[in-house]
């Protein structure tokens, strides 16, 4: 069935989003809270239950504009409105935490992440992020990505190291989120991954969308998901693992990880898609390192490409499965 949900801003607060849609045949009976969940989620909003149970409490999401309880059952032709509550200002604030910088002029800031370390802030993570780190060494970012997003032209998950871009202005971000819509950043990973890998390398073209039974979670699925495309080689081989180069054509989130859990190689260390702890490799978080970023600089054209060599937990790892 193809959802009916409409997004819009409401007349009487412009700054508040809201959704509206129609109950159909097929979704008679359903508990509100679990509907909402699931109309949301179609959308690609993610939202935790109790979350909506809170919105349903407070009045912020009614049926037939009345207020409901959240286990109320829907009926056919009910109409459904979600207004979302203002979020509560929150302000990114400067911190003295050393950054590595692999470049820096007036328009791009390079910067090799170490694993365990958020990009910018958000619920759990309000401090000790890459962002309050770079407003603390830099002037001024660019603003196009709001307070908390500073300069934040793409991301790589917590507990991923390697090569971040940043722009200081307006124009670097167009420039580098063109670059990145258009694939021709060069975003090029290491990788240990669980199992021998026959192929001396190949492609993973399968779409990627959350999942339904966790929302946090991604999947390769056909169901409101992105295109997504992950090139590997394989670099060396061990008797339980395998090292892979791997060149990101697109960049959804946890692509590469979610990309080799799929075809059976997990990440090592990976505790959400890897299954098993990287300690007796001694590692302390996931084995994947954003090791080359390439990209024409905005105000130049110039390309430039960078390196950054992965951890010494990854490297004594491979020391380990290169002794064995």
């Amino acid at each position: 069935m193809e959802s009916k949900l409409k997004t819009n801003l409401p007349d009487s607060s412009p700054s508040n989003e809201s959704f509206e849609w129609t109950v159909e045949e097929g979704q008679k009976g359903e508990r509100v809270d679990k509907h909402i969940a699931q109309m949301l989620a179609q959308q690609d909003q993610s939202f935790s239950r109790s979350q909506i149970q809170e919105w349903i409490r407070t009045g912020a999401a009614t049926v037939n504009g009345a207020e409901v309880k959240a286990n109320a059952k829907l009926a056919v032709g009910d109409t459904i409105r979600i207004v979302l509550p203002e979020p509560e200002p929150v302000e990114a604030f400067p911190e003295n935490i050393p950054l590595e910088i692999a470049y820096e002029d007036s328009d791009v800031i390079v910067i090799n992440k170490p694993r365990g370390m958020v990009v910018h802030p958000a619920a759990g993570h309000p401090s000790g992020t890459v962002v309050n780190a770079l407003l603390y060494h830099c002037k001024d970012l660019s603003g196009i990505n709001g307070v908390m997003r500073p300069g934040i032209v793409h991301r790589i998950d917590k507990d991923t190291s390697g090569l971040l871009m940043v722009a200081k202005n307006d124009l670097a971000h167009a420039s580098l989120a063109e670059q990145l819509k258009e694939h021709s950043v060069t975003r090029k990973y290491r990788a240990l991954v669980y199992g021998v890998m026959q192929h001396d390398k190949g492609t993973v073209d399968a779409p990627i969308g959350r999942a339904n039974h966790d929302r946090k979670l991604y999947v390769v699925t056909e169901k409101n998901s992105k295109h997504a495309v992950t090139h590997f080689a394989v670099n060396e081989r061990f008797d339980e693992y395998t090292l892979l180069d791997l060149r990101l054509e697109t960049g959804r989130t946890h692509q590469i990880r979610v990309h080799m859990k799929y075809i059976g190689y997990p990440l090592v260390g990976d505790p959400v898609y890897g299954g098993k702890s990287g300690r007796t490799l001694g590692m302390s978080g996931q084995a994947l390192h954003a090791e080359t970023l390439g990209f024409k600089h905005p105000r130049t054209g110039e390309y430039l490409e960078f390196s950054a060599p992965i951890p010494e937990d990854m490297e004594h790892a491979l020391d380990i499965l290169r002794t064995r």
